[in-house]
Formats: C-alpha cells, sequence, structure tokens
C-alpha cells in the first residue's frame, strides 16, 4: 500500500516509528525527563572558576541550512611565528544533563539522534538540544574549547582543553559559505555585521586546509560518497535530493577530527579512561585489491591506508564524475566503526580511513552519547577529581553505544528505502545502471545511479561482487517493509 501522496509523510513517520520501537528505541521522552526539563532554568551561565570568558572573539556556527542542534563554533585567532591557533568551542551539555538523571536515562537508551527521512527522533528533548545546550546566535553558553595551535605545514604544535563562556556571532550555513569562499557567490548577510569574521573564515579555511593535507600525507582516504535525502512538497515525496561535499564540509570535518584527537590524548596525558571510535583494517582487502586492479593500481597484499589514498586520488583525478561510485565501493568494503573502551595501559587500534590512532568522539553531545561521556571525563580531569566511568561500566558503555549505533542506522536505512520504494513504485519494468554495494550469502545489493536508491538482487546476481556496473531491471517494490528487488539484465 502506497498511500495517496498527500499522505507520504504520515506514512513514512509510521513506518519510522513502528522500526523504532521494534529495534528497542523510545520515540517519546518519559515524564521524568519531560518533567525536569520543565524545571530548567532558561538564564545564562555566567563566567568565573574554569569558565574563560571567550565571548569577545568572531565565534560562528557552520552547518546546515535547518540545522536548530548547533554543537560546535570555530574560531581563528591571528598567527605568531607561523602558527595559527584555531579553537573549537562545544556546546556543555553536562551542565544541564546530569549523569543518573531523568533525560540522561532517555539519551543512554537511544545513545543517538535518529534522523530518518520522515521524521527526526533526537536524543535529548528539543527544549536542551535547540535552545539550551544548543549554541544559538547571540546567546552566552557554556562550553568545552579544544585548542589547537597549528603550524603552516599542517603540524598540531601545541593542544590544549578548557571551560568557556561563547557566544555565536554568526550562524551561517554550508552551501552558501562555500559559494563565497571559491567566489562563485555573495558574502552571506550573517556574515556583514561581524568584524573580522570574513577575513578569519579565510584564516580557517587555510588552516584546515593544512591539516588536511598533512593528514592525507599520513595515508587518511579522501572519499567522496552520494548522499541522499527524500525532498517533499508538503507531504508528498517530490524526490531524492543529492547532498553535495563542498569546501566548507570539509572544513568542519577537519577541524572536527583534529579536535577529537585533542581530547583523546588530552584524556590519555591526565592518566583517563576514554571512549575511542576506531575503524579497524578491512577484513575484505583483498577484494580492495582486486578493484584496484581493475584500473591497472596494484596494492599491496596486506591492509595499507597510505597506498589505498594514492588509489582514490588517481581515480579522483582520472573519472571525478565516476569516483562517488568507486568511494561508495571502498566504504561498503571498509566496514563500519565501533566505539571501544581506552582504558589506562590497554593499546586499541586506531581508525583506518582517517590514519589516526587517538580519535575520541566529543564534537557533538547534542545527538551523541558517547560524545557526552567524553565531556563528563573531560571535565572530571579539568577539576581533579576521580574519571566518573571505570573499567568494565566504560567497556559494556562502549559496546551499548555500538550496537545502538548500529540498529539507528538499520532504522534510517529501511524509512530510506521504504521512500526509495515510494519513489519508484510506478516504474516496475524499467531500466537503470548500478553499481553492486553488497554481496555476500544472504543477497546481493546495488545502488542506482540516478536515483540515488538502493535495492537488492533477486534473479541474475550470481558472479556479482562489490565495485561491479550492472545494468538491473525494477521487479518491484514493497513500500512497507522497505524492499526494492531487481533482475539483472544480460
Amino acid at each position: 500500500m502506497n498511500g495517496s501522496p498527500a499522505q507520504h509523510r504520515q506514512l513514512l513517520q509510521r513506518i519510522a516509528r513502528r522500526a523504532m520501537s521494534e529495534r528497542g528505541f523510545r520515540t517519546e521522552f518519559s515524564p521524568d525527563a519531560l518533567a525536569q526539563v520543565a524545571r530548567l532554568e532558561g538564564g545564562e551561565p555566567q563566567a568565573g572558576g574554569r569558565l574563560r570568558d571567550l565571548r569577545e572573539l568572531p565565534w560562528c556556527s557552520i552547518d546546515n541550512d535547518d540545522t536548530r542542534d548547533i554543537d560546535q563554533l570555530t574560531v581563528a585567532l591571528t598567527p605568531a611565528n607561523g602558527v595559527t591557533r584555531i579553537l573549537v568551542a562545544i556546546a556543555d551539555v553536562d551542565a544541564l544533563v546530569e549523569a543518573g538523571s531523568p533525560i540522561d536515562v532517555d539519551a543512554h537508551t537511544n545513545t543517538t539522534t535518529v534522523y530518518t527521512d520522515a521524521e527526526i527522533f533526537p536524543m535529548l528533548p528539543e527544549r536542551l538540544s535547540t535552545d539550551l545546550t544548543s549554541l544559538n546566535d547571540e546567546r552566552d553558553r557554556a562550553a568545552l574549547v579544544m585548542q589547537l595551535d597549528v603550524a603552516e605545514d599542517g603540524r598540531l604544535v601545541e593542544a590544549d582543553v578548557l571551560e568557556a563562556l561563547v557566544r555565536n556571532r554568526a550562524k551561517l550555513a554550508y552551501d552558501s559559505l562555500a559559494a563565497w569562499l571559491e567566489g562563485d557567490g555573495p558574502e552571506p548577510p550573517a556574515m556583514r555585521g561581524v568584524p573580522g569574521l570574513a577575513q578569519n573564515l579565510r584564516l580557517q579555511d587555510a588552516v584546515a586546509r593544512a591539516l588536511a593535507a598533512r593528514r592525507h600525507e599520513r595515508g587518511a582516504l579522501d572519499l567522496q560518497t552520494v548522499e541522499a535525502r527524500a525532498s517533499f512538497e508538503l507531504d508528498r515525496l517530490a524526490t531524492f535530493k543529492v547532498e553535495e561535499k563542498n569546501r566548507t564540509k570539509q572544513m568542519i570535518e577537519d577541524f572536527m577530527i583534529a579536535a577529537n584527537g585533542v581530547t583523546a590524548r588530552f584524556l590519555e596525558g591526565r592518566g583517563f579512561p576514554s571512549l575511542r571510535r576506531v575503524v579497524r583494517a578491512p577484513k575484505r582487502w583483498n577484494r580492495i585489491v582486486e578493484l584496484a586492479a581493475s584500473w591497472s593500481f596494484s596494492l599491496p597484499a596486506e591492509p595499507d591506508a597510505r597506498a589505498l589514498g594514492e588509489f582514490l586520488a588517481s581515480r579522483r583525478a582520472a573519472d571525478p564524475l565516476r569516483f562517488p561510485d568507486v568511494s561508495l565501493a571502498v566504504v561498503k568494503l571498509l566496514g563500519s566503526g565501533e566505539y571501544v573502551a581506552d582504558l589506562p595501559g590497554a593499546e586499541v587500534p586506531g581508525h583506518f580511513g582517517l590514519a589516526v590512532k587517538d580519535y575520541g568522539h566529543s564534537t557533538a553531545p547534542n545527538r551523541r552519547y558517547p560524545d557526552l561521556v567524553t565531556h563528563r571525563l573531560i571535565k572530571a580531569a579539568l577539576a581533579g577529581s576521580p574519571a566518573p566511568y571505570h573499567g568494565d561500566a566504560l567497556v559494556a558503555l562502549a559496546r551499548h553505544c555500538t550496537l545502538r549505533e548500529d540498529e539507528a542506522n538499520k532504522v534510517e536505512r529501511l524509512v530510506h528505502k521504504s521512500a526509495a520504494a515510494l519513489l519508484l513504485a510506478d516504474r516496475r519494468g524499467d531500466r537503470f545502471e548500478a553499481l553492486v554495494t553488497g554481496a555476500a550469502s544472504k543477497g546481493t545489493w546495488v545502488r542506482l545511479l540516478r536515483p540515488p536508491v538502493e535495492g537488492r538482487v533477486i534473479r541474475g546476481e550470481r558472479g556479482l561482487d562489490v565495485g561491479d556496473r550492472v545494468t538491473v531491471e525494477l521487479v518491484s517494490t514493497d513500500v512497507e517493509r522497505g524492499f526494492i528487488d531487481f533482475a539483472r539484465v544480460g
């Protein structure tokens, strides 16, 4: 049942809520959590104690146009002796969400905000995530600030973490800011009333490029996958809108990677445990080797991030139009990330795709529970207090967050596939060019090139493997189950 066009959003919302419940997620906040939110005072924090007053700096946020839960601000300080200081301010959610409180218990249940095409299920009540703990423009907010001193060649010379009072001077959007930086658009209006912000952003852009270049020298993978989300006209599903990666998205990503490394090393230096985000060496490296060989590129027999990065760079240069397809195949073969507990004296793997050893999520506490946990550990270290999480408890928490994130991804994929099935419902028998994105005993999956939706090959799948290009014909769709079935042609 596809429902009338006027009911598309409602149909997908029902599917999303059912999927959330089936996988053990809450879709509403508990009465105790809502009562706690109602008791929170709306007053702004005051500087003093460990909270340094940094409100005079030209802080800005850079995010999607419609983002309401703002987790981070950035600013650059004028370089001295070739070193630029980058400050990354992250919302201090822990200041209002005490560990073990009803809000915290609800957040621990889901561990993440779940973003479906039909509806967003926030980890924290909206009065917090979009107001009291969001770094909204022209509001004073408490924050943890990661201080990064970066040399001209992208080396991190020195780093520190502090607590501060900050004020967002300009709420900027990725696309319009990227257009301005590249000379393809006007200066965003929000920048015009902030003295020095334009020059500051150009300095931030230059530092981010240096950080990225140094990471790539060490073997960080430069991947570019196609991300699409459902676009509605009123409540009718109209199309899938492809979200392009751009210069400012890359800039923020570079700063967040650096900041997450700083927090991990800060906790390690204080003898504290931490939660790390890791991506292990790929188990299907042999298939990545085969893919590279199909373009006459030789990779070593054992996983090597630097060599893989060189292969990806060569494909981007040779065929930029189809580079996202190569990236997607590599992403599927790399496997997913996970959270692990890094206990003092123990050794944990690094992040293969980022080519970093120390990586602890800390930059999105409004929507990721591991980041909130990391903030509590940092604040305890800064205060000289004992670590609030230990040993087996942190190991169990890492496992719980990994499992919840995996389940959240499944919910998001299901709703996305249901939306895709809805979009293709009237195109049975049409043929499409596709890329194989999954091949295992349980089935073979492809992603269409246009529109960028994924489905299963139910006939003619024998011999296909990840990365193969193939022509398929649409056999059937099932919106309720998120099924799109194809047959291989030829």
